[in-house]
């Protein structure tokens, strides 16, 4: 039997699991496609899975489910959530995964624990507009060549820029950590995705803060979101945790870490 895995958890957060060594449904929670959702005992640790068949391909509405299982799990515990798209194609592969990777589980746990994630999104504008649309037609010769030289200045110039509109934010949010990434859209703007990590008690504060870093930042539009399960800062770990699993389908946005990099 596949199952479809959803987030790792701590087993101690669900008194249901006490005297159970087998899944054991989560009661009022269905996962992707209205599938039953089960708690996998693993040591300390809840696997939140459902079962899964392969016959069809994974859809928007599958990764909304998905999102919100993760979500309600988040309410009760402290969650590493797996990409979009994991599953493990039977119960030994899953055992087996989560015994190499246990460790390393149960160290982000507790790295996590009371910790939740801040979304900004920010809107700047490009400083580098008006120069990139009078070069594009450069193509050749010397023209080619300064053209490049060009392009290497204007990228230096939306690194600075961005770096300096986040380190603004990070002073002014003091974030216990943060994942940041920055692209140049097409009507002239760029776009930084911040995510903030922040102790759960402080999520008022920070809402707070937010108001009034609006009011100070008029140059940009800021937009926030969250509270969220620590998505950003669990990437790392469930990267290498998916080896014998099929790959995930989710985004293939790039992200900044530690240097900033404007694409």
């Amino acid at each position: 039997m596949a199952w479809y895995a959803y987030c790792v958890s701590e087993k101690q957060s669900f008194p249901e699991l006490a005297r159970h060594r087998k899944p054991v449904p989560l009661e009022s929670v269905t996962g992707i496609g209205g599938s039953q959702v089960f708690l996998y005992p693993a040591s300390d640790l809840a696997i939140i899975v459902s079962e899964y068949s392969s016959s069809g391909a994974l859809t928007q509405r599958a990764g909304v489910d998905h999102a919100r299982v993760v979500s309600e799990c988040f309410h009760k515990s402290t969650v590493l959530p797996f990409r979009f798209g994991t599953v493990f194609r039977d119960d030994e592969t899953l055992r087996k995964s989560i015994r190499s990777n246990q460790r390393q589980f149960q160290s982000n746990l507790e790295r996590l624990l009371g910790k939740t994630e801040m979304h900004l999104k920010v809107m700047v504008e490009d400083c580098c507009r008006e120069l990139a649309v009078a070069s594009s037609s450069e193509t050749v010769g010397k023209a080619y060549l300064s053209n490049l030289r060009e392009t290497a200045s204007r990228q230096r110039e939306r690194q600075t820029r961005a770096r300096a509109v986040a380190f603004q934010l990070h002073r002014l949010f003091a974030p216990l950590d943060e994942e940041v990434s920055c692209r140049v859209l097409d009507n002239g703007k760029m776009l930084l995705d911040i995510a903030h990590l922040i102790d759960r008690k402080c999520v008022e504060r920070y809402q707070n803060k937010y108001a009034s870093t609006v009011q100070m930042m008029k140059e940009c539009q800021l937009q926030l979101s969250g509270p969220w399960p620590p998505y950003h800062f669990v990437h790392r770990l469930t990267r290498g945790a998916h080896a014998a699993q099929t790959p995930a389908a989710g985004s293939a946005e790039r992200r900044l870490e530690p240097s900033l990099a404007v694409v």
